[in-house]
């Protein structure tokens, strides 16, 4: 199978499960399918952003791995799909105390509000400032300032998903 050739073009949820299964688990695959993420092609670099988040949760160390490099192709990305896809690799990840980029928190914060973003962008952010906020309170304070303002949006239902399910953990997290 040359993947390179077939991330290329327009493929489909079997072609990305054989991408999958291709690298899964292979430590060479897998930085091959990161090297396509950092593609200048753009359709290559989405189809291999959009296999890393089909991978199993036993590639999770080596995503974990990734996170600067991902936080960094983040934040100077401008295509949404892209932005989409990097976000909700970011969303399923832990953050330690130790472990949070305040570069990467200020992003998320900037974007819950943002009605120019799309939906699934700002419900990414808002999962991913939690994790990363729940440390502390003050930026737990900070966060539940932002969904208050969001809160007097008109939500689409995801959102609205979002900001309950994320004010309900930070109700317990408080208890």
């Amino acid at each position: 199978m040359n993947i390179e050739e077939l991330l290329s073009q327009r493929i489909n949820l079997p072609q990305i499960k054989d991408i999958v299964s291709w690298a899964s688990g292979d430590p060479d695959n897998l930085s091959r399918l990161w090297d396509f993420v950092r593609s200048g092609d753009r359709l290559t670099s989405l189809n291999a952003l959009w296999a890393m988040t089909h991978l199993p949760q036993s590639d999770s160390e080596w995503l974990w791995s990734l996170r600067d490099s991902m936080i960094d192709l983040l934040l100077d990305e401008t295509d949404t799909g892209k932005k989409r896809m990097l976000l909700q690799l970011l969303r399923a990840q832990e953050y330690d105390i130790d472990s949070i980029r305040t570069d990467f928190l200020d992003f998320c914060m900037s974007k819950i509000n943002s009605e120019c973003e799309p939906y699934a962008i700002r419900c990414f952010c808002i999962y991913a400032a939690f994790s990363m906020c729940r440390h502390y309170p003050e930026l737990l304070a900070e966060l539940e300032q932002h969904l208050e303002m969001l809160s007097y949006q008109s939500l689409s239902p995801g959102l609205k998903s979002a900001l309950r399910q994320t004010t309900a953990k930070i109700r317990k997290l408080k208890d």
